[in-house]
C-alpha cells in the first residue's frame, strides 16, 4: 500500500515539475535582447563628511533614483546587462556649532552586470552582481555664507548587488521588484528599492 501512495507522490511531483517546466518554457523568448527603465528610492547614510566640516556628523536621506538599461538573455537563467543609473541628489539640514545649512550629496554612472535568473513558471527570482562607475559630487552650503563653502566632484567604481522578484506579461514584457545595495566606499549604507519594467524582443 506505501509503495502505490509513494509511487502515486512521485507521479504527481513529476506531473507538476512537467507543468512548470512548460509554463516557463511558454513565457516570453529563452533567449536574446531587451531594454527597460525603472524608478526607484536611493537611500544613503554616511556618518561623517571628510573635508566639509568636522562639525557636521553626516548624511542620512534618500531621493528619488531611476535608470535605463539593455541586457541579452544568453538563457532563460543568465543575462549580461548594461545599465545608466542616476541615485539622484539626497540632501539634508545640519545644524553646526553657530550655524546650519544644507548638503547635498549627486551621483550617477554607468553599471555592467550579470544576472541569474530562477524562472518559476511567470514568476522569476532573480539576483545580480556588478560593478557601479560613477561621478559623485558634493556640496555643502551655510545659511549665513553667500557663496558655497565646499564642493567636490569626484569619480569612483564599487562593487552593486541585489535580489528581485519579476512577472512576465503577455509574453514579453517583464515587471520587476528589486532591492539593491552599491557598496560605496565612505558611505555606511547605501541601497536602493527598483521598480523597473522591460520589454524582450
Amino acid at each position: 500500500m506505501q509503495i502505490v501512495v509513494m509511487t502515486r507522490v512521485l507521479a504527481a511531483a513529476a506531473l507538476m515539475l512537467l507543468a512548470a517546466e512548460k509554463a516557463s518554457a511558454e513565457v516570453g523568448n529563452e533567449s536574446g535582447l531587451y531594454v527597460g527603465g525603472g524608478v526607484g528610492q536611493f537611500n544613503l547614510e554616511i556618518d561623517g563628511l571628510d573635508g566639509v566640516d568636522e562639525a557636521i556628523d553626516g548624511l542620512d536621506a534618500d531621493d528619488t533614483a531611476w535608470k535605463a538599461f539593455v541586457g541579452w538573455r544568453l538563457n532563460r537563467y543568465l543575462s549580461l546587462e548594461a545599465a545608466y543609473v542616476d541615485f539622484g541628489g539626497p540632501e539634508d539640514d545640519f545644524t553646526a556649532t553657530g550655524s546650519s545649512g544644507d548638503y547635498r550629496v549627486e551621483l550617477s554612472g554607468f553599471a555592467p552586470y550579470v544576472v541569474v535568473t530562477a524562472p518559476l513558471g511567470p514568476v522569476e527570482v532573480s539576483g545580480r552582481l556588478g560593478y557601479y562607475f560613477y561621478d559623485v559630487e558634493t556640496r555643502a552650503d551655510f545659511d549665513d555664507i553667500t557663496q558655497d563653502v565646499f564642493t567636490s566632484d569626484d569619480s569612483g567604481e564599487d562593487l552593486v548587488y541585489g535580489v528581485g522578484v519579476g512577472l512576465t506579461l503577455f509574453e514579453r514584457l517583464n515587471a520587476r521588484l528589486e532591492y539593491e545595495i552599491v557598496d560605496l566606499e565612505g558611505a555606511d549604507d547605501a541601497n536602493a528599492f527598483w521598480l523597473s519594467g522591460s520589454w524582450r524582443f
